[in-house]
């Protein structure tokens, strides 16, 4: 699967005049959570041609490429990125944390090393709750629950009290954080689910869990409260962002001319 997710990037640059700098698996194989049936969530980062930068038509900044029962192949130009970063957007940090990394151009170890300064642990802490009310709500309505929605809701939840209480990004692995904060009480509960995921269908039903769900409950509350009280980081100026675009425009334009 690699080499035909790297002949995919290939076409990519081919068919629509652009450079990647980084590919990255995104979603649950990053997570280490993925069934038999998971599809393959390829994220990348690319540069367009300088004279593109200079038109004053605007331009898209995003690519879909390709979206099967296999492939979710999309991304985003590098502008995007580096103004997402700046405004401490917590789907750019995943890209740029994602244990798998399909390409990556030597360069870009600028724009890891420029992104710790841009990290704020409430954006993230509030971006990982809302996926957890967003993905919450099925169990309410519903005698049973897909493994996978009450595994990304753990995952969010464990991820929003990693950030707020390590100030740090969370780990992608669903593994690490779960020895990290998970409580002891609730340890077989979601290894039975892992298990069920790991071993079923991408959709695979479980009956509701009512341990789970309860703590589900007073772990976003808790949470929320915590993240109202934290203090947001100053954002990093633009200053340095614009700088490192121009570095890395310029260094590639020879490949895209």
């Amino acid at each position: 699967m690699r080499e035909s997710i790297l002949r995919e990037l290939d076409a990519v640059e081919r068919d629509r005049g652009v450079r990647v700098l980084l590919s990255v698996e995104s979603g649950s194989r990053a997570w280490g959570i993925a069934s038999s049936d998971s599809d393959y969530d390829v994220r990348f980062v690319y540069l367009r041609p300088m004279r593109s930068y200079l038109c004053l038509e605007k331009s898209r900044d995003t690519i879909e490429w390709k979206l099967d029962a296999v492939y979710d192949v999309s991304g985003w130009d590098l502008t995007k990125l580096l103004k997402l970063l700046q405004g401490s957007n917590p789907t750019a940090f995943e890209w740029l944390s994602s244990p798998i990394v399909y390409r990556e151009c030597p360069e870009f170890a600028r724009v890891r090393e420029l992104a710790k300064d841009c990290f704020s642990p409430k954006a993230s802490a509030f971006h990982y709750l809302g996926l957890e009310r967003g993905n919450g709500k099925a169990y309410l309505r519903n005698e049973t629950v897909s493994a996978k929605e009450y595994l990304y809701m753990v995952r969010a939840l464990l991820a929003a009290r990693w950030c707020l209480e390590e100030l740090t990004l969370a780990p992608m692995l669903l593994s690490d954080l779960l020895d990290a904060k998970l409580p002891g009480d609730l340890q077989q509960l979601v290894d039975d689910l892992l298990a069920a995921k790991l071993a079923g269908k991408e959709h695979c039903e479980v009956a509701r869990m009512p341990q789970l769900e309860a703590w589900v409950e007073r772990e976003d509350a808790d949470l929320y409260a915590l993240a109202q009280a934290a203090t947001a980081p100053p954002a990093l100026s633009w200053e340095p962002l614009d700088d490192l675009f121009y570095e890395l425009l310029t260094s590639g334009e020879s490949e895209l001319a």
